[in-house]
């Protein structure tokens, strides 16, 4: 059973996501907690969680607002995901004889066919943008690093909406497969001279895309 504070932090970030509340407004967090049944101590621990995962904005003796990018916000994200997912990928290249890595190259094989038949088809960005995080996730938590996973979670939202921008250019869903297909590619053949490079392209390329948008 969640705790308190774990419900009041789902519930807002369910308001966040579901675009129930407006990036013009301020709200006050007393009337915000009382309007939705949640004493104020949870409420503002929430809070403060989502500060941290880059949500919402603290405004000094008003409340808080939902967060704006930044181009700063932009860097710290992608050289966060490099990070993670350039080790991760060489890692899974090193061991792709394993019979862990062969269930994992099954998995992304799946989600590939899944992304291929959203670009032909109905080319919906949301549904497009859900596999594409699963294929993500899926190479982060093949090394069951605790940390790692909740690093990434950390900064999941912030990753989607960048995600959700990049994608709405013409051509980029066409190119993530590409990149995705390039990725799980050399993976599987142990290309170790090249993963890194590959996997950091699909890093660099989203993050120029949108670097120009802000």
């Amino acid at each position: 059973m969640m705790t308190l504070n774990e419900q009041a932090y789902e519930h807002l970030k369910k308001m966040i996501t579901e675009d129930q509340l407006s990036y013009q407004e301020i709200y006050s967090e007393t009337k915000l907690s009382r309007e939705l049944g949640i004493s104020r101590t949870p409420f503002r621990d929430a809070i403060h969680r989502l500060v941290q995962e880059g949500y919402i904005d603290i405004i000094p003796s008003k409340g808080f607002r939902l967060h704006h990018l930044t181009r700063q916000d932009v860097v710290e994200t992608f050289q966060v995901r490099s990070a993670l997912e350039c080790y991760c990928t060489a890692e899974i290249t090193r061991t792709h004889t394993s019979r862990k890595a062969k269930r994992l190259f099954r998995e992304l094989h799946f989600l590939m066919d899944e992304m291929q038949e959203i670009l032909e088809t109905t080319q919906a960005i949301q549904d497009f943008c859900t596999y594409d995080f699963q294929f993500h996730t899926a190479v982060i938590g093949y090394l069951e690093n605790e940390q790692f996973s909740a690093i990434f979670d950390t900064f999941m939202y912030r990753m989607q909406r960048l995600a959700r921008m990049s994608l709405s250019h013409p051509g980029r869903m066409e190119d993530t497969c590409s990149e995705h297909l390039a990725i799980l590619e050399a993976m599987e053949t142990g290309d170790a001279a090249h993963i890194y490079d590959i996997t950091l392209r699909h890093m660099d390329v989203p993050k120029g895309i949108n670097l120009e948008d802000l």
